[in-house]
């Protein structure tokens, strides 16, 4: 095991003492069908149940209370991590601006000024808020908060590794969905300081794979995105990200899927499993399913890593 690996498994394990008053500690749900269909032991992982309705909830915890107090913090997001490090500056009493942008969606605005953070409208989409962000926080009048590219929110999510050992005796696989990395680099190397012989499948969206790709060549590479399903999990990767070479330590494989696929796990999870979820969600299923016959007699676990879909989009899927 490398220094790398165990220095964020052990940084996860403190974090999960800090974070405990303030995430919930999600069920590992046993499939109501699937796993029976298929022949293995399947089970849910479902942070859809999260505060927040998302996992970020996990990593956006680990940073505040990681930070002393009497910073000024900046981030940019409109979507879960831009709520769920609003309602972690709330419960820390740090001093948060969220940059969003001018299109954000008043139900999001909402939320997120629900938890009385600063709030900056910039530009027209998330690149331009994202970039003023970082402008101004390079001015040293604040401390940046990157939704994956930080260690202690790499930390915070790999708590959620550390409850589904807990939950469950074994886990052969566990299938995880992929956009900056923060979530599968923390759940890695968890499961590789503490149950090595779990394998970790990363999950990409074919419209948007940008760490696939990188960790195909073993650098950060510019890739197209275009419209997807899981949208929680499209955009590039930094060029400094810490998430790469984690994730190339700890990810066993990658799956990449397609929007039909991604649709087809939507519906599958609504009218199967009863369960509700963002496309990002289903994302970590729709890889799953394509490795279904070589997880036969095994005990596999898909991360369900949020539920804030768009009405209009999703629904319309899954009845």
């Amino acid at each position: 095991m490398s220094d790398l690996i165990s220095r964020t498994a052990a940084a996860s394990v403190r974090a999960r003492t800090r974070i405990a008053p303030m995430v919930y500690q999600t069920p590992l749900l046993p499939s109501r069908a699937l796993g029976d269909r298929l022949d293995c032991d399947l089970r849910f992982k479902a942070e859809n149940f999260q505060l927040t309705g998302s996992f970020k909830m996990r990593g956006a915890a680990s940073k505040m209370t990681s930070l002393p107090k009497g910073q000024r913090l900046i981030t940019a997001s409109s979507g879960n991590h831009g709520i769920a490090s609003s309602r972690a500056a709330a419960l820390t009493g740090q001093d948060l601006t969220v940059v969003l942008p001018e299109s954000v969606s008043r139900a999001k605005l909402a939320k997120i000024e629900a938890f009385g953070v600063n709030v900056n409208l910039h530009g027209p989409e998330s690149g331009a808020a994202e970039a003023h962000a970082a402008n101004l926080a390079s001015s040293g009048d604040y401390t940046y908060v990157s939704p994956y590219n930080d260690a202690q929110v790499i930390a915070g999510q790999g708590t959620c590794a550390l409850e589904m050992l807990d939950q469950a005796e074994r886990i052969d696989n566990v299938f995880v969905a992929m956009g900056g990395g923060g979530l599968i680099s923390g759940i890695g190397a968890v499961l590789k300081a503490f149950s090595p012989k779990t394998r970790v499948i990363g999950v990409a969206a074919q419209n948007s794979a940008a760490l696939a790709e990188s960790l195909a060549v073993g650098r950060i590479v510019e890739t197209a995105h275009l419209d997807t399903l899981a949208d929680g999990v499209a955009g590039g990767v930094d060029d400094d990200s810490l998430t790469l070479p984690l994730a190339m330590e700890v990810v066993d494989g990658v799956q990449t899927c397609t929007e039909d696929e991604i649709a087809t796990a939507l519906k599958l999870l609504a009218q199967d499993e009863t369960l509700l979820v963002e496309g990002a969600a289903a994302l970590a299923l729709a890889g799953y399913l394509q490795l279904a016959e070589t997880c036969r007699g095994q005990n596999n676990v898909v991360v369900l890593c949020g539920s804030n879909f768009d009405r209009a989009k999703i629904m319309p899927l899954v009845v």
